[in-house]
């Protein structure tokens, strides 16, 4: 049985209730429990007995610790998620972003206000110094050795969210280190970087690309096991059978060579252990170089972010919280990547780039005949004229396809518009150098070009300069900088701050042979070299890998030993 409740009680709330049931009579409380009302419990009319009706005031203490029950309980629970993504950010590993010192001078700086472009190196650590990652493969002699970074790759999120891209550079690209905490090292491959920590490598990517890396996230083995299976299995394809499985012997014994990686001909899902089988799988693709094993992570990483796209993954609060568990336990990042908060964050922004608009390449290369070495054939990649075209697309945040729309460079921002920029820079106060590293004249073009925009202290510096286009300045004078830039349509990435600088200097290199705005020399979008591989997120679902003959099988599958946890493909 129950009592109506006036609808007056509600609209003047519980207090009046209360006062209401106290003023009618023959409400009584019997034993602390209130009298049951005779009759069918209906509201009494004239003549009726009177029974005894349960006292709002009880349904109001009722109600009030109701409230007071559902509050504690949403309090404790956000103390709980509090809680819980603390010991989330607890598990997170980081190291510093650079490797100590002032970063590489040749780093291309930003555009101040606005949303900017986000650059994220990742990082695929070969490092065997625990029984989980020695046990998923490779060769046991680098047990305890220094770490490779057998993959590396940029992705590069547009400022207007609307393209992003993810270019690897090779393992093997020989390289001039940048000189990390100090050490002066020598030239040598890109993945023996790692060996002086995920620092040095960003640093060296930044002195070769001259782009700003923002965050680096890097795993090893065991991490890509994890996050793969927190996915959910990824589909990949090959064209044939494939088996990456070699016995070879010398003076040592019989040794295992290869990823281990055993799959036939088709589409198929792979997991977990499998899924690091095909990204370390180097041989066995295309020509049997490292280039065939970079298109084939694209091709897993674009799988990838179809199948995250697909699902809503990162609109799932479930699929989410596991990947957070399982990404503060497997990546090792930057300080400013150190929170599920921050992770999450980049995710998002990545999420906002449609599939269509993510591009992955390879960058274009020249053949090398490997450090004593005779046999041409004996080669490393090398880094081009075309390789520096892709690095200044980046830098200058020019998409690599041709989809969608996307707003011409802009020069650095007007000082005025800069923050802590109270007053327009004074021209005739600027003192500018102007050195020429390219075509005859153009020192004198430039200067004479300042100098009629007010520059007039401008002058001619003619020393013998190399390089690409340059304006140099200290710190205290950016915004004289960026009034310089604005003049001449300089980008931010030829921007350069220099502790040892006194002035601006500005180098005219052999990239600015004519004109007075830098900015019609930049590539157009899309205007990647044909010399580059590109793939594409959306378009390359169709695609398959091309196996190596010589690591292709008839027949029933060869038997290879597999880790424990192996969790063998399926298939669609």
């Amino acid at each position: 049985m129950s009592e109506e409740f006036p609808q007056e009680d509600f609209d003047r709330g519980f207090d009046a209730s209360a006062e209401r049931g106290r003023r009618r009579s023959g409400d009584t409380l019997t034993g602390g429990l209130p009298s049951a009302p005779e009759g069918d419990g209906r509201a009494a009319g004239p003549g009726a007995r009177s029974g005894h009706r349960r006292r709002p005031g009880r349904r109001r203490r009722v109600l009030k610790w109701t409230a007071v029950a559902v509050s504690s309980t949403v309090l404790l629970s956000a103390a709980g998620l509090y809680v819980y993504v603390k010991v989330l950010d607890s598990n997170i590993h980081s190291e510093p972003l650079h490797s100590g010192g002032p970063g590489p001078s040749t780093v291309a700086e930003k555009s101040s206000g606005g949303s900017l472009p986000v650059n994220v190196l990742i990082i695929g650590s070969d490092s065997r110094d625990n029984a989980g990652d020695v046990s998923l493969g490779g060769s046991t002699s680098s047990v305890g050795g220094p770490p490779h970074a057998d993959v590396e790759m940029l992705v590069h999120i547009s400022a207007d969210r609307s393209n992003a891209s993810i270019t690897s550079m090779p393992r093997d690209t020989w390289v001039q280190p940048y000189d990390c905490q100090g050490r002066q090292l020598g030239q040598r491959k890109i993945t023996e970087t790692l060996a002086y920590g995920p620092s040095c490598v960003v640093d060296t990517w930044e002195s070769l690309t001259h782009i700003q890396i923002d965050h680096f996230v890097m795993l090893d083995f065991s991490g890509v096991v994890k996050m793969a299976d927190a996915i959910g299995g990824v589909q990949v394809c090959t064209k044939e059978n494939v088996a990456d499985y070699k016995i070879s012997y010398d003076t040592d014994g019989q040794h295992e060579v290869g990823s281990d990686l055993v799959l036939p001909a088709g589409r198929h899902t792979i997991f977990g252990v499998q899924a690091l089988e095909w990204l370390r799988t180097r041989h066995a693709w295309e020509d049997g170089t490292d280039i065939g094993r970079t298109h084939a992570q694209h091709l897993y990483l674009n799988s990838m972010i179809r199948t995250m796209k697909s699902s809503n993954t990162l609109l799932d609060l479930g699929k989410v919280n596991a990947l957070a568990q399982t990404a503060t336990s497997a990546l090792t990042v930057d300080p400013g990547l150190k929170s599920i908060e921050a992770m999450t964050s980049l995710a998002l922004e990545f999420n906002k780039v449609p599939a269509d608009r993510v591009t992955t390449v390879t960058i274009p290369f020249d053949h090398m005949t490997a450090p004593g070495q005779s046999d041409p054939n004996n080669w490393d990649p090398a880094l081009n004229a075309d390789s520096d075209k892709i690095f200044s697309m980046i830098a200058n945040d020019i998409p690599l396809d041709k989809g969608g729309s996307s707003a011409a460079p802009s020069a650095s921002p007007s000082p005025s518009a800069t923050t802590g920029s109270s007053a327009p820079v004074d021209k005739a106060g600027v003192r500018i150098s102007v050195q020429n590293a390219g075509v005859p004249g153009r020192g004198e073009q430039l200067t004479d070009r300042l100098k009629a925009a007010g520059f007039t202290q401008a002058v001619r510096d003619t020393s013998d300069v190399t390089g690409t286009t340059q304006l140099s300045y200290p710190a205290a004078d950016q915004a004289q900088a960026q009034a310089v830039a604005a003049e001449l349509g300089l980008t931010p990435s030829v921007l350069r701050t220099d502790p040892a600088a006194t002035h601006l200097v500005l180098r005219v290199g052999s990239d600015w042979p004519s004109g007075f705005d830098f900015r019609d020399t930049l590539p157009k979008q899309g205007a990647v070299p044909t010399s580059a591989v590109t793939q594409n997120a959306q378009n390359d679902s169709g695609q398959c890998m091309d196996v190596y003959k010589p690591y292709q099988w008839s027949g029933t599958p060869p038997h290879v030993p597999q880790p424990a946890g192996y969790r063998p493909y399926t298939t669609p």
